[in-house]
């Protein structure tokens, strides 16, 4: 009789336990939640500047082409990259050197946007005749 009692007292969890282990589990939970949440946001961004650097890539790519001299100032334009449209501005910038200018494409998501998703710059030379 005195090993059924004793069978009886030890199997299973208290309530104070299984409250403990709850506890535990959902403090790890709300945890990794937040991890995976930082992460998917982290991983976004590089995403979206990724896609703005080839953007500005594209468009030096496209300036060093173009052989107008000077390069014209201020242009813009928008161009579709994976699902999105994409803002670029030009900016042509003198340098010391009279046969020499420097480009700078800067990229936004949105045309009114101050903040600059990405930016590349390049120096042109002007061709001798």
């Amino acid at each position: 009789m005195k090993n059924i009692k004793h069978l009886i007292n030890t199997k299973g969890f208290t309530l104070i336990e299984v409250m403990l282990a709850m506890a535990v589990f959902a403090i790890a939970g709300v945890a990794l939640l937040g991890v995976a949440d930082n992460n998917y946001r982290h991983i976004s961004h590089l995403e979206e500047q990724m896609f703005a650097n080839w953007v500005a890539s594209n468009q030096l790519v496209e300036v060093s082409l173009d052989k107008t001299w000077p390069p014209k100032n201020n242009r813009k334009g928008q161009v579709e990259m994976a699902g999105r449209t994409w803002y670029w501005q030009q900016k042509v910038i003198k340098t010391t050197n009279k046969e020499m200018r420097s480009v700078v494409i800067e990229v936004r998501l949105d045309e009114d946007e101050e903040l600059v998703t990405a930016s590349a710059m390049t120096y042109l030379a002007q061709d001798k005749p």
